[in-house]
């Protein structure tokens, strides 16, 4: 398989995501299964967990592809998701976090494991955004406009 991407890890990530081909609704099933199970109160906030589980999940995977590939794009887009996120609620930064491992968690179930190496580069790629989770929401708690 030849790739595009531009770094070890986007390589192991995209092999990853092209091995879930025809299982994303598997993946999301689980993943919803278990954030479900772990945050039971963040059920009522879903009208439709089938439409909105598409958009969550994916944004996620490909966020953590993006910055693989040192894509700036993330940044605006996570900043924008924790401005938005407030609509739902005061979200901590452990519950991003949680969904974030989760959705690594669900992927490597679903696809039937992975390498150390595999592993390793979701998870480095799992804190970069964790990390932009925590300054998005550090920056929009001091900017002038009420947060959350």
């Amino acid at each position: 398989m030849t790739t595009t991407s531009s770094s070890p890890d986007a390589d192991l990530i995209e092999v990853s995501l092209v091995a879930l081909a025809g299982r994303e609704a598997d993946m999301r099933a689980l993943l919803f299964d278990r954030f479900f199970a772990r945050y039971p109160a963040r059920r009522d906030l879903f009208l439709h967990v089938s439409a909105t589980s598409v958009r969550m999940t994916d944004e996620t995977l490909q966020w953590m592809y993006g910055l693989a590939g040192d894509k700036k794009w993330v940044w605006a887009q996570v900043c924008e998701l924790v401005f938005n996120h407030r609509n739902y609620d005061q979200l901590h930064a452990a519950e991003y976090a949680a969904f974030i491992d989760l959705a690594i968690g669900a992927l490597r179930d679903t696809i039937g494991g992975w390498d150390d190496a595999t592993e390793a580069a979701w998870r480095r790629q799992a804190d970069a955004l964790n990390a932009l989770v925590d300054r998005a929401m550090r920056e929009w708690t001091d900017a002038p406009l009420a947060y959350p």
